[in-house]
């Protein structure tokens, strides 16, 4: 009988990324800490141009508006708590000035269709299969006559939204032709999906494990259909191989700087030619070195 508390995963080896890649990652805030990793390690990446964006109809919404060079309008922009945001933007995006913030945003959209003609990798995480959609303007409570998907309720009054967990068929209904655009970029980039291994208790344990379970739906059906993507199991690794607390942060919900740390070695593992790993090994070196600070001899 085998004792050791421990359950393996595995990951097939597609070493697709080199030193020269460009990387452009989207989704929740696991995607944000992995994106770092590569930063740190030297890559060329574009971290979540909108900011963390949790669920699959968002995501592909500014993929949408990234492929099109789409900016967005006014119309877009909601005022609270003395803040102006936008509908498809993380708050890290909002500002006091409506102006700058539409700028902001906007920027942001452009600087992503640029790095996509020379993208050779795309990372997607998705969090949650929970979207919420804007049933009513928060200025005036005016109903609106088709309710707006959005990507942050940026602490909107609740009775402003309607949650709905998206199924397995809207969402493969939805992501198919989008990756048939992807494929169809300059450098027709691989696709890496992940879902993440941060659960969303405020859904309930229950709700969280559906929600999950749809997005694992969805993606088998998305892979079993669609070359040039694949499945990187960062949510196994968490459940199964992290599965002790002592791997996860002070709220127990989100992994701890060891788990992403060992995550991302795994990615390595997984993803990266010998020549990257070597790449982010230097980069990492020099930026410790960096931070070094020797005393000084008096």
């Amino acid at each position: 009988m085998n004792h050791a508390l421990f359950t393996p995963v595995t990951a097939s080896r597609l070493p697709s990324v080199t030193p020269d890649s460009h990387i452009l990652l989207l989704g929740s805030c696991f995607t944000d800490s992995v994106g770092a990793c590569m930063e740190q390690g030297g890559l060329d990446t574009l971290r979540n141009p909108f900011g963390v964006v949790y669920n699959p109809l968002s995501v592909a919404t500014c993929l949408e508006h990234c492929l099109d060079d789409r900016p967005i309008d006014i119309q877009m922009l909601v005022q609270h708590d003395g803040l102006w945001h936008s509908w498809l933007h993380h708050t890290t995006l909002s500002h006091p000035d409506r102006d700058i913030c539409l700028q902001q945003c906007n920027a942001r959209i452009a600087a992503a269709h640029v790095f996509l003609q020379g993208c050779d990798t795309i990372i997607i995480t998705w969090g949650t299969a929970y979207a919420y959609y804007l049933t009513a303007h928060p200025a005036d409570d005016t109903t609106l006559a088709d309710p707006l998907p959005v990507a942050n309720c940026h602490k909107v009054s609740a009775r402003h939204f309607d949650r709905r967990r998206l199924t397995v068929e809207q969402i493969t209904a939805l992501w198919q032709p989008l990756l048939q655009r992807l494929m169809q970029l300059p450098r027709q980039p691989q696709i890496i999906f992940t879902v993440s291994p941060i659960r969303h208790l405020a859904d309930s344990a229950h709700g969280n494990q559906l929600s999950k379970a749809t997005l694992h739906l969805a993606l088998d059906t998305l892979l079993t259909r669609t070359d040039n993507c694949s499945y990187f199991p960062a949510y196994e690794i968490m459940m199964d191989e992290l599965r002790d607390y002592r791997f996860y942060d002070r709220d127990m919900v989100h992994p701890s700087e060891l788990a992403v740390d060992i995550i991302w070695q795994r990615f390595q593992q997984t993803y990266l030619t010998a020549a990257a790993v070597e790449h982010c090994r230097r980069s990492e070196q020099r930026q410790r070195q960096n931070r070094h600070r020797p005393i000084s001899k008096i």
